[in-house]
C-alpha cells in the first residue's frame, strides 16, 4: 500500500464559537489545525493509511501546535520545514445557520509560501504513492515551483497526481490569476476533484457536461464532480457514474471536501492504485469508492473544525451500512 503525500498550506483555522453571524460580528474562536492538504492527509490516517505532509511552517507557537495536531493524527511530519521569515498562516472562518461557511485568511506572505524546490528531495516517493495538492498555495511563491517539482518527482516514479482546485478567491490578486492558475496546473494531474461552486468559474463552461469534458486534458483520468450532500459524480473517458449523499444534521462543512478526496485517496491506495490502472480500478469499484467517501464528508459535518471532526473508517462503514440497507 503506497503512501498519501499531500503538499501545500497547514494553518490555524480560528472557527466562531457563535453560529450565523457575520465575521464582524463574532466575538470569539476557536482554534482548530486547518489546511486543505493537510486536511486531507489527517483523513487518510484516520482512515488507517500512511500520509505525510510537505509544507513549511513558522517558527512560532502556531507552528508548533500544527505539528503537534498533525503528529497526534498520525500524519508524517518530517517533510514539514521551519522559517523565522515569516509567520504560520491562519485563517478566521464564518459559520451560517446551514453549517457553510466564509473564510478570512492573513498571509503577507505566509511560512508555507517559502517552501523552495531544492526542499523536495525526488526521491521521497515511490511507484504507488499519491500527491495531492490544492490552489491556495499555487500563487506565484518558492511554493508554487515546489509543487511542480514534486508532482514531476510523483510521475517519474509512477504515482498518481491528485488535484483539489478549492477556490479561496480572497487570497489571489484577481479571479483571472487565481483562473489560470488552475488551468495550468489541472494537465499534471490524473484525478481533478471539482465541486459545483467552482466548475463554471474554472471552465468558463456554462453546460455542465461541456464544462466537465473540458478538463480532460494533460495527464487527466478521473473527474470526480462534488455536490455537496446531493453526492458526487465519477467521469472517466466516455463513463459517468453516480453516487447520492448521506443526510446528516451538518454543524460545520469546513472539511467536508476535504474528508471526501480523502476517502477516494485512501481507497484508491488500498487498492494501489497507479496510473496505468486507475481507470480499470474505478470502473470496478466506482460504488465501494464513492459511498466510502461520501460517508467521511457528510460525517465530517457533524462536528466542529476540520481534523478534530474526522470519522473513523468503523463509524463511516457503520452510516454506509445502515443508510444503504
Amino acid at each position: 500500500m503506497g503512501k498519501l503525500y499531500a503538499i501545500g498550506e497547514v494553518l490555524i483555522d480560528f472557527v466562531p464559537l457563535q453560529k450565523g453571524l457575520p465575521l464582524k460580528d463574532v466575538i470569539s474562536f476557536e482554534k482548530n489545525p486547518g489546511g486543505a492538504p493537510a486536511n486531507v492527509a489527517a483523513a487518510v490516517s484516520k482512515f488507517g493509511g500512511q500520509s505525510s505532509m510537505i509544507t513549511k511552517v513558522g517558527e512560532d507557537p502556531f507552528g508548533d501546535f500544527l505539528i503537534e495536531k498533525l503528529e497526534s493524527a498520525g500524519v508524517e511530519i518530517d517533510k514539514i520545514r521551519r522559517t523565522s521569515e515569516a509567520k504560520t498562516a491562519v485563517a478566521f472562518v464564518s459559520l451560517k445557520e446551514d453549517g457553510e461557511r466564509d473564510f478570512s485568511f492573513y498571509r503577507h506572505p505566509s511560512a508555507d509560501l517559502l517552501l523552495q524546490k531544492e526542499e523536495i528531495d525526488s526521491s521521497w516517493f515511490e511507484m504507488g504513492d499519491i500527491l495531492h495538492f490544492c490552489s491556495v498555495d499555487l500563487v506565484e511563491s518558492p511554493m508554487k515551483h515546489a509543487h511542480k517539482k514534486a508532482i514531476n518527482a510523483v510521475i517519474n516514479a509512477n504515482g498518481l497526481v491528485s488535484f483539489d482546485p478549492n477556490v479561496r478567491l480572497s487570497l489571489w490578486d484577481n479571479p483571472e490569476a487565481c483562473r489560470n492558475a488552475i488551468i495550468e496546473f489541472i494537465p499534471r494531474a490524473h484525478i481533478v476533484k471539482i465541486s459545483e461552486e467552482e466548475l463554471e468559474f474554472i471552465t468558463n463552461r456554462c453546460n455542465m457536461d461541456d464544462a466537465i469534458q473540458s478538463l480532460f486534458i494533460g495527464n487527466v483520468k478521473a473527474v470526480i464532480y462534488t455536490k455537496g450532500a446531493a453526492g458526487a459524480e465519477l467521469y472517466i473517458k466516455g463513463y459517468k457514474y453516480e453516487s447520492k449523499g448521506y443526510p446528516v444534521k451538518a454543524v460545520d462543512t469546513t472539511e467536508a471536501g476535504d474528508a471526501f478526496i480523502g476517502g477516494v485517496l485512501y481507497k484508491l491506495l488500498e487498492m494501489r492504485a497507479c496510473p496505468s490502472n486507475l481507470e480499470r480500478i474505478l470502473k470496478a469499484n466506482y460504488a465501494v469508492i464513492l459511498a466510502f467517501a461520501n460517508g467521511s464528508g457528510a460525517l465530517t459535518t457533524t462536528g466542529k473544525g476540520a481534523i478534530s471532526s474526522l470519522p473513523t473508517k468503523e463509524v463511516i462503514t457503520e452510516l454506509i451500512n445502515v443508510l444503504d440497507s
